[in-house]
C-alpha cells in the first residue's frame, strides 16, 4: 500500500494492525536471535565466555547508539515533512542521515577497538573472563562502519511503506544469524569472537539488500545531493535524543550495575544480571516493536495537523502496550527456572535460586513499565524530545542510580528490585508530563484533506 494512504486514511485500529503487527514480528525475531545467541555462547562456549558477553554487551551497545540517534532523529522529522508535503525536503534529511551514521561508524568504532582492553579491565575483569570480553568487542568495533547503518535503514524502510519488507528483512538477519553461529561455534569451533562475526556478517548482508530499493529509486524516499544544514542537524539530534540517552544511559547503569555485581557476587550474580537482560530483551522488542513502527504514521498525521488521528493511533498503542507487558509478568513468573536453563544449563543449587528469585522479583516492573515506554514513543513521534528525553534518562540513570544507593543494605536483592522502583516512578513521570501536556495533544484538527469527506 502507498505509505501516504496507509498513514492518513487506513482507520487507526486497521492501521495498527497493519502496522505493529509486522513491527512486533521483527522485534520478536529479533528478540529471539538474541536469546539464542546467548544460548549458543552459554552451552557451546562455557558459562566464562556467557558473563564476558554480559560485561562486554552495554559497550557494544554504546557502539551502535549515536547511529540510532541519527536514523531515529531523522525518521521523525521525514515523516512530518512528508505529512507536510515537503518531499524534496524529506529527500535531503534522509541523504544527510545516511552519510552521517557511516562516519559515525568509522568513529565510534575505532574509539571503540582502541579502549577495549582499558574500558573491560576497569569493570573489574581479569583473564580469561576480560579476554573473551574484549575480544567480542573488538569484532563489533570493527564491523561498526558497516552495521551500524541497519537499523536506520528498518525506520526508512517504513516510512517508504515497506512494512512487510521491513519484517521479512529483520527476520532473514534473525535468521542468518543463527545460522552462522551455529556453523562458527558448533560446527567449526570458533571462539566468541566468531558470535559477535556471525551478527556482523548477517547485518552487513541485510543492509546491502536494504539499500537496493532507494538505490534503484524505487521508494518513496530517494537520495540526492546533500545539503547539511545546521538547523536539520540540531533537529536530527533534538528528534534522536531520547533514544540516544535511553541507550546511552541505559549502558551506563548496565556498566555500573556489572561493576557493583563483580563485587557483590562474582562472575554468577554477572550471569544472572546477563540473564534478566535477555528476558527484558525479549519483552522490550516488542514493545519497541509496536510503539515504534507507528511513529511514521503519528508524525505523518502530526505533520498534516490531524490530532484527533494521532490519539486514536495512539490508543491503540497504550492499549496493546499494556496487553503485552502483563503477559509478559506472567510468564517470567510462571517459567523462571526454564528461562535460566536456557543459558545455563547445569545451573544447580545456588546459581538457580538466585537466578529464579531474580527474574520473579524483575518481572513485576513491567506492571507499569509499558507506561513509561509508550509515553515516552508518543513524545518523540510528535516532535517533544525534551519530555522524552526526561522520561528517557530518567528511566535508564537518575532512577537507577538512585535506587543502587536507597536499596544497597538489601544486597542483591536491592539490584534485582531496582527495576521495579524504577519502573514505579517513570510511570508516575510519565503520567505528570501527558497531564502538563494535556491541552496540547487534545486540541481539534486544523486542517482536512477535501478527499478525506468522501
Amino acid at each position: 500500500m502507498n505509505s501516504m494512504t496507509l498513514f492518513s486514511k487506513t482507520p487507526p485500529l486497521k492501521l495498527f494492525l497493519l502496522v505493529s503487527v509486522p513491527g512486533a514480528i521483527s522485534m520478536l525475531a529479533s528478540a529471539l536471535y538474541q536469546t539464542i545467541d546467548g544460548v549458543f555462547v552459554g552451552r557451546f562456549l562455557g558459562e566464562t565466555a556467557f558473563a564476558a558477553m554480559n560485561l562486554a554487551m552495554p559497550f557494544v551497545i554504546i557502539n551502535f547508539a549515536l547511529a540510532d540517534l541519527i536514523g531515529v532523529g531523522s525518521a521523525v522529522p521525514i515523516s512530518i515533512c512528508l505529512g507536510k508535503k515537503q518531499q524534496q525536503e524529506a529527500n535531503t534529511i534522509f541523504t544527510c542521515a545516511c552519510i552521517l551514521i557511516f562516519g559515525a561508524g568509522v568513529f565510534i568504532g575505532g574509539v571503540m577497538f582502541a579502549v577495549a582492553g582499558t574500558l573491560i579491565r576497569w569493570m573489574g575483569a581479569e583473564g580469561e573472563f576480560a579476554d573473551l570480553a574484549v575480544q567480542y568487542l573488538r569484532v563489533y568495533a570493527i564491523c561498526s562502519p558497516v552495521t551500524t547503518i541497519i537499523f536506520a535503514m528498518d525506520n526508512f524502510w517504513r516510512i517508504c511503506g515497506f512494512v512487510r519488507g521491513s519484517m521479512c528483512l529483520n527476520i532473514l538477519m534473525s535468521v542468518l544469524s543463527v545460522i552462522l553461529e551455529f556453523l562458527f561455534l558448533h560446527v567449526l569451533k570458533w571462539g566468541i569472537w566468531a558470535a559477535a562475526f556471525a551478527v556482523c556478517l548477517s547485518m552487513f548482508l541485510c543492509v546491502m539488500i536494504a539499500l537496493i530499493p532507494f538505490l534503484r529509486g524505487r521508494a518513496l524516499l530517494r537520495f540526492c545531493r546533500p545539503k547539511f544544514q545546521g538547523r536539520m542537524i540540531r533537529q536530527i539530534v533534538a528528534c534522536g535524543s531520547p533514544n540516544f540517552l535511553n541507550n546511552l544511559a541505559g549502558r551506563i547503569t548496565s556498566i555500573l550495575m556489572n561493576a557493583i555485581l563483580v563485587r557483590m557476587g562474582g562472575q554468577a550474580a554477572v550471569s544472572v544480571y546477563g540473564i534478566l537482560m535477555f528476558a527484558d530483551g525479549f519483552i522490550q522488542p516488542l514493545l519497541y516493536g509496536m510503539c515504534d513502527s507507528l511513529q511514521p504514521a503519528v508524525g505523518y498525521n502530526w505533520g498534516a495537523q490531524k490530532f484527533s488521528r494521532v490519539r486514536s493511533i495512539e490508543k491503540c498503542c497504550f492499549s496493546a502496550s499494556a496487553a503485552v507487558s502483563l503477559a509478559a509478568v506472567f510468564v517470567v513468573n510462571m517459567f523462571p527456572e526454564q528461562i535460566t536453563r536456557l543459558f545455563m544449563i547445569e545451573a544447580e543449587g545456588d546459581l538457580l535460586s538466585m537466578s529464579v528469585y531474580a527474574l520473579r522479583l524483575f518481572s513485576l516492573a513491567y506492571l507499569t513499565r509499558w507506561f513509561s515506554f509508550a509515553t515516552q514513543s508518543y513524545m518523540l513521534s510528535v516532535e517533544k524530545p525534551i519530555p522524552a528525553s526526561m522520561i528517557s534518562i530518567s528511566t535508564a540513570l537518575i532512577f537507577p542510580v538512585v535506587f543502587i544507593g536507597v536499596m544497597r543494605p538489601l544486597g542483591l536483592t536491592g539490584i534485582w528490585l531496582n527495576f521495579v522502583g524504577t519502573s514505579v516512578l517513570a510511570a508516575v513521570l510519565s503520567a505528570v508530563i501527558l497531564r502538563k501536556l494535556c491541552s496540547e495533544l487534545t486540541r481539534p484538527d486544523r486542517c482536512i484533506d477535501v478527499s478525506d469527506d468522501e
